[in-house]
């Protein structure tokens, strides 16, 4: 079965963000894939289909498909997530056969960028290596949440002649001397800078950045934090789900 995927990036979730690239990708496609990630994240959802309502063409389809279970805290991590990962392959493959068929076009939109802290690339290389598949793959950038962090802040991510090391919270401890200065954390639940940075450092924190929803708080770590954390609890309870992201810069 011949299919062509596409992997559009549309930025951290503002519609303006969406690249004119991106928009013409989306005009011929058959069917749009979202892994449904339950009540709580339908937000993500609908975000999405305002961007489709917006870009696609009319009567366009939106397939959405159950995305499995999860281990949120297993002894191997690695592995857990290759499951995972699998799991989701095997659901996409059979929403191809079954929704596009053979030489239509498919397409998932993609959070920021495809290849910045996402798994969807991961999972198109398993399909294509599926005997009863043969994909051609495109994939679209997007506006990244970091540039659109820094953006919002009206700030440059470093300082002169610094490096930029972009993490995620459950890596944060592990950066490596010499690379701290200026971190961009990603997929941070726990709020891992908490634990981990001075109190004179400085942290730029936004969630949703480009949206409607837009949440912008930055300052010194020890003037700061309980005010991030209370925003973003309140955030979260409010929407139902949350998307943030901050560059914490080490204090010299």
């Amino acid at each position: 079965m011949r299919i062509t995927l596409r992997v559009i990036g549309i930025g951290p979730g503002g519609p303006r963000q969406v690249t004119l690239q991106a928009i013409d990708a989306m005009a011929d496609v058959d069917a749009f894939l979202a892994l449904e990630k339950g009540t709580a994240k339908s937000g993500l959802l609908d975000a999405r289909r305002v961007i489709l309502d917006a870009h696609a063409h009319k009567g366009y389809s939106l397939v959405e498909i159950p995305d499995p279970p999860r281990d949120r805290a297993p002894a191997d991590y690695d592995a857990e997530v290759r499951r995972w990962h699998a799991a989701r392959a095997d659901l996409i493959a059979a929403a191809l056969r079954d929704e596009v068929g053979d030489g239509g076009v498919a397409a998932f939109l993609v959070w920021g960028d495809p290849a910045l802290y996402d798994s969807t690339l991961r999972i198109v290389d398993d399909l294509a290596a599926r005997d009863d598949l043969e994909l051609t793959v495109e994939v679209i950038p997007g506006v990244t949440s970091a540039s659109a962090l820094t953006a919002a802040h009206g700030i440059v991510a470093n300082r002169v002649g610094e490096p930029i090391h972009i993490t995620t919270g459950r890596r944060l401890a592990d950066t490596p001397a010499g690379a701290d200065a200026n971190q961009v954390v990603m997929l941070d639940g726990d709020l891992a800078f908490r634990r981990t940075a001075d109190p004179d450092d400085h942290i730029w924190w936004g969630a949703y950045v480009g949206t409607d929803d837009e949440i912008l708080i930055s300052g010194r770590v020890g003037d700061v934090t309980e005010q991030i954390v209370e925003a973003r609890a309140e955030a979260r309870e409010r929407i139902g789900w949350i998307m943030d992201i901050y560059l914490l810069r080490k204090v010299r």
